[in-house]
């Protein structure tokens, strides 16, 4: 089955979009590139919504959502949270106070977010520069990069207070919600436990940013973990969707609706692989990850893009190097050099 979008219209901001029984679309705005998100109602019985994730904790989200409540006739039941990315968890705190509900996330993804979202607390930022340097960034980039972190007070601006409680998700576990049972499947990768959830009374997938149609995922490693094997993590669990009916409606958390699971996951290992034997070829002789950039993305990089593509490369990097297909070493200017290791 090929990946096909479900005919339905796109919902405008702060307003609701019927895509299957009792299950509604609703769409926030980013200010990015990519600027919406998917947001996901579900009748809860008497007890009123269950949501999936909540859109960024900025004052004109905070607008749409208090208009859209005041069209509910009835309350949020439950905040469920995919992961913990700004647009995903932004609002959650301000939701789940305004109807003291429970929250349910996994316990990676519950404590990354109170942690990113709490800052350095007064912590040296020498290993950020590092990580720059490590990627094959110039000095002004790293410059221009301290600059800017001291301008911003962090990713916590866009993230509401997170509740001190929340109920644990893990892989396997089943979630009430109406009538019906969704299963916890867990993608890691994109983040470092992600939620998906399935019905297998409805065929639907909720599948947050692990599956989306006509984009990819971003799989990168950062300053935090620069020994992280991401895209080794992302490709161990897609091929777990592959076991769900043909017919299964995926709920993304991006673009929109669609049928056709087993395409798009297959379509997304051979994506990755791609680059992978992109950056075999390339890597004849010793490449910075910066040197990479042009092999993977051929757009133009925006500085906010640039961000995000350069993990991205690591992300493909680093995999090639744990399966022993590359070797790292760091050169005189501190940078990481890949270069294809000789078959014997």
């Amino acid at each position: 089955m090929q990946t096909t979008f479900i005919d339905v219209p796109i919902p405008e901001p702060g307003t609701m979009q019927k895509v299957a029984p009792d299950i509604f679309w609703l769409r926030m705005p980013l200010p990015f590139d990519l600027d919406h998100i998917n947001l996901y109602l579900l009748e809860d019985g008497s007890d009123g919504y269950a949501l999936i994730d909540t859109g960024i904790g900025t004052s004109h989200v905070e607008e749409l959502w208090d208009a859209l409540l005041a069209q509910l006739k009835k309350p949020i039941s439950k905040v469920i949270v995919t992961h913990m990315h700004p647009d995903h968890i932004g609002m959650a705190g301000y939701l789940v106070e305004k109807f003291r509900v429970r929250l349910y996330m996994s316990h990676s993804e519950y404590f990354v977010a109170r942690a990113i979202s709490a800052g350095s607390r007064g912590a040296s930022h020498w290993q950020d520069d590092e990580y720059l340097v490590r990627c094959g960034m110039s000095a002004e980039y790293v410059e221009k990069a301290k600059q800017n972190r001291n301008k911003n007070k962090g990713i916590g601006q866009v993230i509401r207070p997170i509740p001190l409680q929340y109920e644990c998700l893990q892989e396997g576990d089943s979630i009430s919600i109406g009538n019906d049972q969704w299963r916890v499947m867990i993608g890691r990768g994109h983040s470092p436990e992600h939620v998906c959830l399935y019905s297998e009374k409805r065929a639907v997938l909720i599948s947050g940013d692990h599956v989306l149609p006509g984009i990819s995922p971003n799989i990168g490693v950062y300053s935090t973990e620069p020994n992280a094997n991401s895209l080794d993590l992302y490709l161990t669990t897609l091929p777990q969707f592959l076991t769900l009916p043909l017919n299964t409606l995926v709920l993304p958390s991006h673009k929109q609706p669609f049928h056709g699971l087993h395409t798009r996951v297959n379509e997304l290992i051979e994506h990755h692989h791609a680059h992978l034997s992109s950056l075999r070829e390339f890597c004849q002789q010793d490449k910075t990850i910066k040197d990479c950039l042009p092999v993977l993305f051929k757009r133009k990089l925006n500085p906010h893009n640039m961000f995000f593509a350069v993990a991205e490369a690591f992300a493909h990097l680093n995999y090639l190097y744990f399966a022993g297909e590359v070797s790292r070493e760091i050169n005189a200017q501190g940078q990481f050099v890949f270069k294809v290791v000789a078959k014997l």
